[in-house]
């Protein structure tokens, strides 16, 4: 079959151009004079001044050659090499190609010579010639068209720390414009330095990998290291000095990006903590009602994106704009559902009790505990997967942290959210009713707001926010029945940490238990770094007790 595969890409190369050589195309004469060549020296310097070719029949002929495929015919005492044509005959032979212009081999009377392959002796091969030979191939790639495989290809052969590659890598550099593939083209040069002869180049080369602090290079920097403090019999004080020094600036580079990286992992976190919390501060501040079901009703707007993706997939594929789509339906129909959800709930449940914050723990527990058990009905006890659309895919790097595009989409997001909420609060009327319920209920019901409709729309909303904070939560972690009791604590510490009702404290409270979780796992830990941000914001609460912006009211008793 793989026999078969490179018949037919060399059918590509001599029939579907046609294949014209013209006589002064020294590139493909070089090939044919380092096959006739029995000067082993000449053959190799040969091949490497062909890894500049841009011909793609110089790669197949290479390729060729390098398995054995390439065979010299004797024909009126000269010697001819040629391939075999990918078409066979009824007896399985196949007309030989020339090298020099495609043309088929003919005998005197101007006929096809068919031969077949396991009458042939190849070209002479052995093991010097195929490292040359895979050499150019691999220097082909520098010239490819896309950038990302110029770079990857260049990360390659610096690896090997050939010295014979630094001339093609500075003539490379030259024409080179892609920034990502020149940086890689320096990198594979000052790490093919460390092999250099000379001190001086080395010791160079040491410099280059720090100014580029090149991650890709630690684990030569160390084996370099080592190998300057075991040889005694030259002083390579100053090669030691300079890698270590190398070392510690590479180090020090990484050490910044985890932080930046874990950092904005964990700002995406925030943001989604704060679009749930946001939710319980308003419904927490309004009704005084301990939501303990707040983080089960995250896992329905969670499911709610998992069963629409499903739909799109079975109505429209995986594939096209309009399965594309469906995360955008999914965080809509996630609003509608939860805020449903809560809407039964505070109708069913909460509104009978109003004013008695043990009971109503209680019950919205026991709802919580339900929620769950539905969900596991419904959906099974495994996590189910919901993918991210082609749009939200992918990242970017800056300074080799990575930033991915769903993260960015849940932090624009949230802050978007958190905008629109302020609109509602302050410049609609059920955003003053809201407000004035917050600061004296009794005398609000007196001027004739409704109170209970207040609270109706209140949880609603708040539980809506709550069910795009789970669609969002998707593209972030896995889906299954427990996804609430993973952040409700975090939710309740964010409220009372930034002040119940304030919309302020809740953004500055998200930020710094979603960062600060974050940062701190990685040292510590997910339980201890856990304890330690609950147990800051226990020592702060002492110092502030109404949090970081306290909710001013009018009411006698607050």
């Amino acid at each position: 079959m793989m026999r078969f595969l490179r018949f037919l890409l060399l059918a590509v190369v001599f029939l579907a151009g046609p294949w014209q050589i013209r006589a002064a195309d020294s590139n493909r004469a070089d090939l044919v004079t380092a096959i006739l060549s029995e000067d082993l020296d000449h053959q190799i310097e040969i091949i490497k001044k062909l890894s500049d070719a841009d011909e793609p029949i110089v790669t197949q002929v290479l390729a060729a050659w390098r398995l054995s495929e390439v065979y010299i015919y004797e024909q009126d005492d000269k010697k001819i090499p040629f391939l075999l044509d990918p078409q066979l005959n009824s007896d399985g032979e196949a007309k030989g190609l020339r090298i020099i212009d495609g043309s088929v081999i003919n005998d005197a009377e101007g006929k096809p010579i068919w031969f077949a392959s396991f009458d042939l002796v190849p070209a002479e091969n052995n093991s010097k010639l195929r490292i040359a030979i895979k050499a150019t191939l691999d220097f082909f790639s520098l010239s490819d068209p896309n950038p990302k495989v110029r770079r990857d290809a260049t990360i390659k052969l610096g690896q090997s720390q050939n010295l014979d590659y630094i001339p093609n890598f500075e003539a490379k550099l030259k024409k080179e414009t892609d920034k990502e593939t020149i940086r890689a083209l320096k990198e594979a040069i000052a790490l093919t330095q460390l092999v250099d002869e000379k001190k001086e180049a080395r010791i160079a080369g040491l410099k280059k990998l720090g100014e580029l602090r090149s991650i890709n290079s630690m684990s030569f920097l160390q084996d370099f290291l080592k190998k300057t403090k075991e040889d005694t019999k030259v002083d390579r004080a100053d090669e030691r000095k300079q890698a270590e020094s190398t070392i510690k600036i590479i180090e020090g580079y990484i050490a910044m990006g985890n932080f930046a990286g874990t950092s904005f992992r964990g700002l995406s976190t925030a943001a989604v903590l704060l679009i749930a919390a946001l939710g319980l501060a308003i419904t927490f501040g309004l009704m005084g009602v301990i939501n303990m079901a707040h983080g089960e009703i995250m896992a329905v707007g969670a499911y709610t994106a998992f069963v629409t993706q499903n739909l799109f997939k079975s109505w429209f594929g995986v594939s096209g704009g309009k399965f594309d789509m469906y995360f955008l339906v999914a965080i809509v129909l996630s609003f509608i559902t939860a805020a449903l959800v809560g809407l039964i709930l505070e109708r069913g449940v909460i509104r009978f009790l109003y004013k008695r914050p043990l009971e109503s723990l209680l019950a919205t527990w026991g709802v919580s505990l339900v929620l769950q058990q539905i969900f596991r009905s419904v959906f099974g006890a495994a996590n189910v997967q919901v993918g991210s659309p082609s749009w939200l895919s992918g990242s970017f790097v800056v300074h080799d942290v990575l930033f991915a595009y769903n993260r960015i989409f849940v932090i624009v997001f949230a802050v978007s959210i958190v905008y629109g909420t302020y609109l509602l609060l302050t410049k609609t009327s059920l955003g003053l009713q809201i407000r004035a319920v917050m600061q004296n209920r009794n005398m609000a019901s007196c001027i004739g707001v409704r109170t209970e409709r207040v609270n109706m729309m209140t949880f609603a909303f708040g539980s809506g926010l709550a069910g795009m904070a789970g669609a969002c939560m998707s593209q972030l972690a896995n889906v299954g029945p427990s996804l609430g009791q993973n952040y409700i604590v975090d939710c309740f510490m964010i409220v009372v940490l930034g002040g119940v009702g304030s919309l302020g404290g809740t953004v500055s409270a998200s930020l710094g238990v979603g960062v600060t979780n974050q940062v701190l796992e990685p040292w510590l830990g997910a339980v201890l770094g856990k304890i330690l941000v609950l147990s800051g914001i226990i020592l702060f609460l002492q110092w502030r007790p109404a949090g970081i912006f306290a909710t001013k009211s009018r009411s006698l008793d607050g």
